[in-house]
């Protein structure tokens, strides 16, 4: 799907809200792929590469809706807790503001970079509060291809938050990641399958100790 004109369409903020509502499994070939603390984590597969899109659904006990989406946000922080990141800054382009994140990966693999749109919206739906933070690779000029790193060209996610009722957040998250080179489809989808709950765990984590550092 092509950008709107400055970024993001209205249409696809809804359609990340309407996922915490009900979630849009029904007419394609979602499968469970695991269930733990609370997190259901379904994929799609892409037969033409082997890869597979994923649908995060969930509850982050203990983390309010506009605290995750803060911490989120706040790419400097983002360099404190999570272990991977070894560069990751927001830079303005063409009139648009772009962030470029290199991501560590293990010897003898090559590391990624990504360079990509991101905007957040927080939306009233029928007296619902939503925080949708949606993002999605591009290409400019002032951010070029690096020796040694390898261009993640392919990623686009979607995030959406709202109150649990409690004091937690009720989670969406769709991603769809592709590294390149030469790693095997069968390495990355085992990745994805342990990381992404541990990336959630990892994010409650910081926020606990963001309320602290506040």
């Amino acid at each position: 799907m092509e950008l709107a004109a400055g970024g993001f369409s209205g249409e696809q903020f809804r359609e990340a809200c309407a996922e915490l509502q009900q979630p849009a499994l029904a007419g394609a070939d979602w499968q469970l792929l695991v269930e733990t603390s609370g997190i259901s984590i379904y994929r799609l597969l892409d037969q033409k590469t082997g890869l597979y899109e994923y649908k995060v659904f969930g509850v982050l006990e203990d983390c309010s809706p506009t605290l995750l989406a803060d911490v989120y946000m706040d790419l400097d922080y983002r360099k404190q807790w999570d272990q991977y990141v070894k560069e990751l800054y927001e830079q303005e382009c063409n009139g648009q503001t772009v962030v470029y994140w290199e991501v560590k990966y293990p010897f003898p693999m090559s590391n990624r970079d990504y360079v990509y749109l991101r905007q957040r919206r927080d939306l009233d739906v029928e007296g619902r509060k939503i925080h949708v933070v949606l993002a999605q690779s591009t290409s400019v000029p002032q951010l070029v291809e690096r020796s040694g790193v390898i261009r993640v060209k392919q990623y686009k996610q979607s995030l959406a938050i709202e109150s649990d009722g409690k004091k937690g957040s009720k989670v969406f998250m769709y991603y769809l990641d592709n590294p390149g080179g030469q790693i095997p489809s069968w390495l990355i989808n085992w990745a994805a399958k342990n990381g992404v709950p541990n990336f959630l765990k990892d994010i409650a984590r910081a926020c606990q100790n963001y309320l602290k550092k506040t």
